[in-house]
């Protein structure tokens, strides 16, 4: 949901913004409340919502939702968080946010005004709190100019910001005439598409599938690449579905990427290891990209790495990598991915991350000056026993965030990692849910882990420090947390 005003302020009597129909599923709930509702990753960008929004089935008690991500956004009322277990809200101006006594394990507020306290209670109260953003730049967007000729927006960087990029009226950026994309659909071949890209047009891919037996390669800098309904790219025979060469300004958003039948190394790489460039006024952005290893397709499918970013100052916002836990033909031999995110570029800032059920280490960092901010996960459901789960002979399982022994700088808030063996016989152990060099430099804050379910769990949080989180320690989905390491 994006680019919208919502006002869902009602009068007590009589309604007036729908008929008065009775609603046969749920008698009383007409013209109640707005409902969003959904999984992870789900964003909401750009949106007025004068009221509040409820972020669970429409006026349903059964907490179906468990998270989302919102940015760059002014609700006048409450966020309603009742029963999901995260969230990460950036950037945007709010009445406020109300939830306990249900769910909020994690919590994630990063410029927001209105935002509430600070506070890790292990109890519903789990909230992260950043008074600004270190750096953003939000999504771009088509829209209508005052020639009433269609052009996309690229907004500009932001350092240290809070509240919405256009709450003063005015907004920093760069219009970019709609004649200068290539918009493709999933019958044009990929040759063409890249023969586009290649003599310097922007992308729009429209809804569909795009099968694709060679990726999409984004070779110029400042390429703008926008995916309308979540335009979903699978690669056929073990390619990689997109490759952007460039380290500089290339705006990429709106995807889904499956896994196909034959194992990929990679699905995305973005930036290219041995160009370095000065990139912190223009950096890639990587946004609303989702990865899906499984549980849509026929066949068996695989991909060892999901996205790979090599491109320094780069900006990941809001990604969600899903090792399918349902669906068709999932299974620990059935859909193989080793790690969803690996992240090589130095000073590279990430928000909102979702990484899920991966068979080895859900996340890789090894560049310099990163930060993160926010992380979900949960670890795979279905190890068949600890000798096929372990990261060394002598280290049972992997941990959930791998920062390399190499890094020197790092900083991370509101991380959690959960346990859920449930699609397994066996008792499985992770030594920790989270590890780090032992170094000043690399510094974790507000760190959570929670037992869902399955026999066993973490030994310990991050580096034998914090925990146990184990199906008899503590148990009862309670967050376990660590306010800071080291």
């Amino acid at each position: 949901m994006s680019n919208l005003t919502l006002n869902v302020d009602l009068p007590d009597s009589p309604p007036v913004y729908a008929p008065p129909v009775a609603d046969a599923r749920c008698p009383g709930c007409t013209n109640t409340e707005e409902s969003w509702s959904a999984s992870q990753a789900d964003p909401i960008r750009r949106v007025i919502v004068n009221g509040s929004l409820v972020f669970q089935d429409h006026c349903a008690s059964n907490d179906y939702a468990s998270g989302g991500f919102i940015a760059d956004s002014q609700v006048s009322r409450d966020l309603d968080f009742y029963g999901n277990q995260q969230y990460m809200v950036r950037n945007s101006d709010i009445g406020g946010a109300v939830g306990c006594p249900q769910g909020l394990w994690n919590m994630v507020y990063s410029g927001v005004e209105g935002a509430p306290s600070r506070v890790l209670s292990g109890q519903c109260e789990q909230n992260t709190v950043l008074s600004t953003s270190p750096v953003t730049e939000e999504e771009p967007f088509p829209y209508l100019d005052r020639d009433d000729h269609y052009s996309v927006f690229v907004p500009a960087v932001q350092h240290d910001s809070s509240g919405p990029s256009w709450a003063s009226g005015e907004e920093a950026g760069t219009p970019i005439p709609l004649s200068t994309f290539l918009v493709a659909s999933p019958s044009m071949p990929t040759p063409t598409i890249n023969a586009a890209l290649t003599l310097g047009r922007n992308l729009i891919l429209t809804p569909g599938i795009y099968k694709l037996d060679q990726p999409i390669v984004v070779n110029r800098d400042n390429t703008v690449v926008l995916g309308q309904g979540f335009a979903t790219l699978v690669p056929r025979h073990g390619n990689a579905a997109m490759v952007i060469a460039s380290n500089d300004g290339v705006k990429l958003s709106g995807l889904i990427i499956d896994a196909g039948p034959v194992n990929s190394p990679l699905l995305l790489s973005v930036g290219t290891s041995t160009r370095s460039f000065r990139t912190a006024s223009d950096p890639d952005l990587i946004q609303d990209v989702f990865f899906r290893i499984g549980g849509a397709e026929t066949t068996p499918v695989g991909a060892t790495v999901s996205l790979l970013d090599n491109a320094e100052n780069s900006i990941i916002d809001d990604v969600w990598a899903w090792r399918a836990d349902h669906g068709k033909l999932v299974g620990w031999t059935e859909n193989t991915a080793s790690t969803g995110i690996t992240v090589t570029g130095a000073d590279v800032t990430a928000y909102g991350l979702a990484v899920e059920h991966y068979q080895k280490y859900e996340v890789v960092w090894s560049g310099q000056g990163g930060t993160d901010v926010f992380l979900q996960n949960e670890l795979p459901y279905d190890p068949p026993s600890q000798s096929a789960w372990m990261a060394a002979r002598n280290q049972d399982g992997y941990p959930a965030f791998f920062v390399a022994s190499n890094v020197k700088t790092f900083q991370g808030y509101g991380m959690g990692s959960y346990v859920v063996f449930i699609d397994t016989s066996a008792t499985l152990y992770d030594t920790q849910a989270f590890e780090v060099p032992d170094t000043a430099g690399v510094q974790l804050h507000d760190v959570i882990a929670v037992w869902i379910g399955g026999s066993g769990g973490d030994e310990s949080i991050i580096n034998g420090v914090g925990g146990p989180v184990t199906s008899t320690t503590p148990g009862t989905s309670t967050p376990v947390d660590v306010v800071s390491y080291p």
